[in-house]
């Protein structure tokens, strides 16, 4: 009969999720990840718990299904919470297993022992002990929980004398995960309700006078379904749409209709108060910047399920299959009246604001070139000033080819992510921008990228401080304090790791080591050595 780990492997197939990442522990993952091996479902060892959280959250996000990672008991747990916090604030579903003392200890071993399940449960949608008794239910409710809008976290809990026992069959894991729709679940994440039911339709707005809308598309559009149906819409009505970090490439940079980045900034204020119509597919509160929403027009949001409405003031939330209800909505507007040419050329005004002149290298001329050097790459990016020409700058023509931590914009994200990343795709280079601030935090990575012979390319904006919050500093007119790192050789460690490195403080010498990268089959190490001068210019431009 089969064990407890091997229903929980089971379940993870059938889910389609497509590898496990985690720090095994000396208790019940061990069970787990042999019985992986004998299912055939990969596991990676990264060097950090966090890490394994974040790989498998890129891979929810590029797949569509759950990601899933495992940690030891005590220390791993609470180390993997950054990561398990990250999948919650950017609406991903993740299964978490943590080791647990012997069931049958009955609570006597002090050593290592924490509360996982009261540890987790601010971020998790649902948390439950497994047994052998309930081990397919178990994991039923917990795929479907995680799975069920909005995505989100779960936490499993192994006790170190359940794993192998033989576990007792029940419902079908593969039958329940299909049938678990977009709402299942969804009343265990109670915290992202909305406060107040509020219509259901548009019905009481008078749309046939309306002759300006404007779609914002969110991290909740991103299935090629919802993007294709945006695309239509648009198309139908003249309309044109923003995309929020998360959604870039929902409406391709190139696309006639694509309006900028909204972040509720302020590069993206021209566009945004011309529009006698806001419409947010898929966009959740989560992603935008926590300042007061003073934008005076209706807002409608349109999504598979409902958001927050305490930040933005939704008029209506159409809740369902994003087409029918964007069908619904055409159905129902006029053409808009916009200048779609006009738009662009004040979508290609904004990129050129970020344009920086320097005798040395600047953070939007490392991104320029590494765009056009790597241009069918996938892109991470990881918290830090750096983000800002990133997502301005870097062209994305398909959803999930930009992945970023937004909700919750950790540092230490990009490089885990392009792990994760790289391992759906091994043909593809991914390219991690990343500061040295965060790259600090998740060095060990590199290990995990040149183990596994990963084609990901590491690009360091090396400055040697903190950036950001060096300007923030200045905002306020303190003194730099507590933000200076110190000189890294970055190539240094990345060779110490096996990976080939270079070091750049020219534009030809970025374009070089870009060609090489691109053309070799792993990981490569990029220190771009930059001028951070330019920065408090541009965090004023894009968020005033």
């Amino acid at each position: 009969m089969p064990s407890v780990a091997d229903a929980i492997v089971r379940s993870l197939h059938d889910a389609g999720v497509a590898t496990l990442f985690g720090v095994p522990g000396g208790g019940s993952n061990l069970d787990v990840i042999e019985a992986a091996a004998h299912a055939g479902l990969p596991f990676v060892l990264t060097a950090t718990e966090t890490a394994a959280a974040l790989a498998a959250l890129a891979q929810a996000e590029l797949t569509d299904r759950p990601g899933a990672c495992l940690t030891a008991l005590g220390p791993g747990a609470a180390s993997v919470v950054d990561g398990v916090a990250c999948a919650s604030l950017d609406r991903a579903p993740l299964l978490v297993f943590t080791d647990a003392h012997p069931s049958s200890s009955d609570g006597a071993f002090e050593h290592q022992r924490i509360d996982h399940a009261a540890l987790l449960a601010p971020i998790v949608k649902w948390s439950a002990t497994i047994d052998a008794e309930h081990a397919d239910e178990t994991m039923r409710r917990a795929i479907a929980c995680a799975t069920g809008g909005p995505p989100g976290p779960v936490h499993v809990e192994c006790p170190a004398d359940v794993t192998t026992r033989p576990a007792f069959s029940s419902l079908p894991v593969a039958r329940a995960f299909q049938a678990s729709g977009d709402q299942a679940g969804g009343d265990q994440a109670s915290g992202h309700q909305a406060t107040d039911p509020g219509p259901r339709s548009a019905e009481s707005l008078a749309l046939q006078a309306l002759r300006k809308p404007l779609l914002i598309a969110g991290l909740g559009a991103r299935r090629a379904e919802d993007a294709a149906a945006i695309r239509t819409f648009c198309e139908r009505r003249n309309v044109p749409a923003m995309v929020t970090y998360k959604a870039k490439g929902v409406v391709p940079d190139d696309d006639p209709h694509f309006a900028g980045v909204f972040t509720n900034g302020a590069i993206e204020r021209p566009i945004v108060e011309q529009a006698d119509l806001l419409i947010g597919v898929g966009l959740d509160p989560v992603e935008l910047l926590p300042r007061a929403w003073t934008y005076t027009q209706p807002i409608l949001a349109c999504g598979r399920w409902r958001v927050d409405d305490r930040h933005v003031p939704f008029a209506a939330q159409l809740v369902g299959h994003i087409a029918e209800e964007l069908q619904d909505l055409a159905a129902r507007l006029p053409r808009s009246a916009w200048d779609l040419e006009a738009l662009r050329t004040t979508v290609a005004g904004q990129r050129e604001r970020l344009r920086v002149e320097s005798d040395q290298l600047t953070a939007d001329r490392v991104v320029r070139v590494a765009s056009r050097m790597a241009p069918d790459a996938r892109v991470t990016v990881d918290a830090g000033a750096h983000m800002f020409p990133a997502t301005m700058l870097w062209r994305v023509i398909r959803p999930n080819d930009m992945l970023i931590s937004n909700g919750l914009s950790t540092m230490g994200f990009a490089l885990p992510a392009a792990i994760g990343a790289a391992l759906i795709d091994r043909e593809r280079p991914v390219v991690a921008l990343i500061g040295d601030g965060g790259l600090l935090m998740c060095v060990g990575e590199l290990l995990t990228a040149v183990r596994e012979q990963l084609h990901i390319i590491v690009v360091v904006f090396s400055d040697g401080m903190l950036s950001l919050i060096d300007v923030k500093q200045r905002q306020h007119r303190y003194s730099s304090r507590g933000v200076t790192l110190g000189g890294v050789r970055w190539a240094s460690i990345a060779e110490s790791f096996r990976m080939p490195a270079y070091a750049a403080t020219t534009d030809r010498e970025l374009e070089q080591a870009l060609s090489e990268a691109v053309s070799r089959r792993g990981p490569t190490l990029v220190d771009a050595r930059i001028d951070p001068a330019s920065y408090d210019a541009m965090l004023k431009t894009v968020r005033g």
